[in-house]
């Protein structure tokens, strides 16, 4: 009996505990649920094209009602703010990319036929050179006799690419001398137009001389990094040359039109003679002649301006931030030159180089030689 009554006992407890354990099974509260949907990626279609990325500039430029300093340095409204996060290539950076049509295969064609037949654009960017700097007047910063001799230096140098030396050297087109409308900058144009050929001497060939253009001047085209924080005369400055100088980048930076279906340029620089243009003459000799011309698929300009200019220029031409502009160094009558293909890309082929000045005639404005 004693052993039947401690056997109900047991059970009794048990179901008290599974009654227990069902409660709190109720009671307890149903775990959070997760959403595991994601939402949908929207799909650009040709009727629905994707926006275009927001256009290149100071930041006030674009958006007026930008407040704030940038790091403590220069108000947020002047810092440059590119199409395409850096390092990324914007293609569309002159604003001449071809449209994409529907036709992907198409359009790779097209690219490939404006590499092949496309002009390249050459521009070479030299700094003026040495000039008299105790004048505050532009009328009376002209060159020094050092400066005038780099200036010739720098002609005799050009009038080589020009003519050209070899078939491997072949000349090279030059249509245009452009320059600013600074003393010195015009000082030293025309000493080194004098070393160049004319448009009508020479054959009929020759360089242009554009009119002295007023954007191309020297100023502050940014802020620079690194650098302190900038007084309120340097944000007035930059506020007063930003829109001109970037105004002339625009004017002469960009790739050039694109070819015709129907054109296809020749890629060689050379001509040989008729057997008619030779000799008539059986006793004379009749050995092949070669001219050297200038290859129709490049065009070269020059450009007579300033440091702080060209600085500022190569910076936007490589897709640079041009607040890194003051970290190049442009010495005088120095040769900067990009080229521009004509699918868009840039390269800068030569930066900074008085190769042709030797070392008596190097100067960095009143600095000579290299130990400053």
């Amino acid at each position: 009996r004693s052993a039947l009554l401690q056997k109900q006992m047991s059970t009794r407890l048990n179901n008290k505990k599974d009654d227990k354990d069902e409660e709190q099974k109720v009671a307890a509260p149903a775990p959070p649920k997760v959403e595991t949907t994601t939402k949908p990626v929207p799909q650009h279609t040709p009727e629905q094209p994707p926006a275009p990325a927001a256009p290149a500039g100071m930041i006030g430029t674009l958006n007026q009602k930008i407040t704030g300093d940038f790091h403590g340095l220069f108000p947020m409204r002047q810092l440059w703010k590119p199409r395409m996060p850096y390092p990324l290539w914007d293609y569309d950076w002159d604003g001449r990319k071809p449209k994409v049509g529907e036709d992907g295969e198409e359009d790779r064609e097209r690219e490939r036929f404006v590499r092949k037949n496309g002009v390249t654009r050459h521009i070479i960017l030299i700094r003026h050179g040495q000039y008299d700097e105790t004048h505050k007047e532009d009328e009376h910063r002209i060159l020094t006799e050092l400066g005038r001799k780099q200036a010739e230096l720098t002609g005799k140098r050009l009038a080589e690419m020009i003519k050209g030396v070899n078939e491997k050297f072949g000349p090279c087109n030059v249509k245009v001398l452009r320059v600013s409308d600074m003393a010195r900058a015009k000082e030293t144009a025309d000493i080194i137009a004098k070393q160049l050929p004319t448009m009508d001497g020479g054959g009929g060939g020759g360089v242009e001389r554009s009119l002295p253009d007023a954007d191309l001047n020297e100023g502050r085209p940014a802020h620079h990094i690194p650098g302190g924080k900038a007084r309120q005369s340097i944000i007035d400055r930059t506020d007063e040359n930003h829109p001109r100088i970037e105004k002339a980048f625009q004017k002469y930076f960009y790739r050039a039109d694109p070819p015709s279906e129907e054109q296809e340029l020749p890629s060689s620089t050379t001509t040989t003679a008729t057997e008619e243009e030779q000799s008539t003459d059986e006793n004379t000799d009749t050995t092949t002649t070669t001219t050297l011309k200038p290859n129709p698929k490049h065009e070269f300009e020059i450009i007579v301006c300033h440091a702080n200019v060209i600085r500022y220029f190569m910076c936007r031409a490589l897709q640079l931030p041009p607040e890194a502009w003051l970290r190049l160094c442009i010495f005088n009558c120095s040769l900067n030159y990009v080229t521009i293909r004509p699918t868009g890309t840039v390269s800068c082929r030569l930066l900074g180089d008085i190769g042709h000045l030797g070392h008596e005639h190097s100067t960095f404005s009143m600095h000579h030689g290299f130990n400053w």
